[in-house]
């Protein structure tokens, strides 16, 4: 199968975020972006899906990562380093944190850069992209984990 008729395949996914454990949803995001989960999977072509996250605001962090999180950037001038940490990232822009998460989960080349565009996310639970008629991807994985980790 080549390129072409991998994306005259692809879908569109849309997630709820709304208590979801941030690195396992990120990871499931990734493998969905990459193609893995499709037979036609290649390393060096674009064959994955778009996914549409809503509800970022409802994302969870656990243990002690929303305190002890630390998110750093440069502004390029001397002395310019800036720090926020996940809480306050959550609070200013939840999307921000999610698209951090999955992008640090694809492999660091010219591809992903294409990849990380066809994620979008959206604090609430609207979304512009009713025309491309998402289905809704239930996390069957981590709804697993999420019950275990209540019982315990």
């Amino acid at each position: 199968m080549n390129t072409e008729q991998a994306r005259a395949q692809r879908q569109w996914y849309v997630i709820d975020a709304e208590g979801k454990i941030l690195g396992r949803m990120a990871s499931e995001i990734a493998k969905i972006l990459r193609g893995k989960n499709k037979p036609l999977f290649t390393p060096n072509a674009d064959t994955g899906d778009f996914v549409v996250v809503v509800n970022a605001k409802g994302i969870r962090l656990t243990g002690k990562k929303l305190q002890k999180k630390v998110y750093y950037r440069h502004t390029d001038y001397p002395g310019g380093i800036r720090e926020k940490t996940a809480a306050k990232m959550l609070e200013v822009k939840p999307e921000e944190l999610i698209r951090l998460a999955v992008k640090g989960m694809l492999p660091k080349n010219r591809l992903s850069r294409r990849l990380v565009t066809k994620l979008k996310i959206y604090a609430g639970p609207e979304h512009p992209h009713a025309a491309q008629k998402p289905e809704p991807l239930a996390l069957s994985s981590i709804g697993v984990i999420d019950r275990w980790l209540r019982r315990s």
